[in-house]
């Protein structure tokens, strides 16, 4: 009931909004693996990110969760009605938009104002794909969790994270289930941890054939099931934030979020999407429809790699 209702009240409330035509980007933001930020610059998002753990949620059902949460709050509701809305990479997409200008206004003053980066981190695991686990990009985000520091909700374990920027972030949800506990991470590959973090998914062979099928349901069903769950699966492991549907607890989520295109060519018992259909965010940000996030080249989305 409650979902229902923040999904019409949603739809009310950005009902305008959908109607407004979207400007061309004069100030593109460049997108770039995080490593090669500036130290001020990676602490910029990092201490962004750690901010919204200090804000309320802003979502207006009552909760008792942070402006942070309400991602994986949103991710995990929408991914439960609509897994493969509008034909889209799942529900990630719809948090592309809404994450700088939410980041920027839980910003005190007058850091709001500063131009702030989403670096891409994918970029990263893919260069360091041979050997993920050793990657030193976890020296900048943390790494693995610690299997001497664990946490147990229900009969969920927790490695929690013990080093890194996001060490001490407490998400509030595991699925649909309220159950505060240690960001975590399990590095695991299926059968060892850390193994091989599945790293032969998401190499640059692997990219480069995804990226030469013919047709749209192809390359879809390749991205989101290899490189994509692939990624989840050896940073989430069993006992890891990354792998459930409330996988927006983890900061590392919104730097490996692909962009991608819309099909008008249903899958089999699916129904067509069109460029008018609407992505919804209930309430997390303005709905859109998806002919505003076709390209990155307008006012929404404003950013080059």
């Amino acid at each position: 009931m409650q979902l229902l209702r923040l999904l019409s009240l949603s739809s009310a409330v950005s009902a305008a909004a959908l109607v407004q035509p979207r400007q061309a980007c004069t100030n593109p933001e460049k997108r770039v693996e995080f490593r090669t930020l500036d130290a001020a610059a990676q602490k910029q998002y990092t201490d962004a990110v750690m901010c919204l753990a200090t804000k309320p949620s802003g979502l207006n059902l009552g909760l008792n969760t942070t402006l942070y949460d309400d991602f994986s709050y949103v991710h995990t509701h929408l991914n439960k009605i609509t897994p493969d809305a509008n034909h889209l990479l799942s529900p990630l997409l719809r948090h592309v938009p809404s994450l700088a200008p939410i980041l920027r206004a839980a910003l005190p003053r007058p850091a709001a104002r500063m131009r702030l980066h989403r670096p891409h981190g994918l970029l990263g695991l893919v260069l360091d794909a041979a050997d993920t686990a050793h990657s030193s990009i976890w020296s900048l985000v943390g790494g693995n969790g610690g299997t001497d520091k664990v946490e147990k909700t229900g009969t969920q374990e927790w490695m929690c994270l013990t080093d890194g920027p996001f060490k001490d972030l407490r998400p509030a949800y595991n699925e649909l289930e309220y159950a505060p506990h240690c960001l975590s991470r399990d590095f695991y590959d299926g059968k060892n941890r850390p193994g091989t973090m599945r790293g032969s998914a998401y190499d640059a062979a692997e990219l480069k054939f995804i990226s030469e099928r013919e047709t749209y349901a192809d390359f879809r069903l390749y991205l989101e099931s290899i490189p994509h769950g692939s990624i989840h699966s050896a940073v989430g492991g069993q006992k890891g934030d990354l792998k459930p549907s409330s996988s927006p607890n983890d900061p590392l989520f919104f730097c490996t979020t692909p962009r991608s295109t819309v099909s008008d060519q249903p899958p089999a018992g699916g129904v067509k999407s069109t460029l008018d259909d609407v992505m919804p965010f209930m309430g997390l940000a303005a709905d859109i429809k998806i002919s505003e996030v076709m390209t990155t080249q307008n006012d929404l989305l404003c950013y080059t790699y």
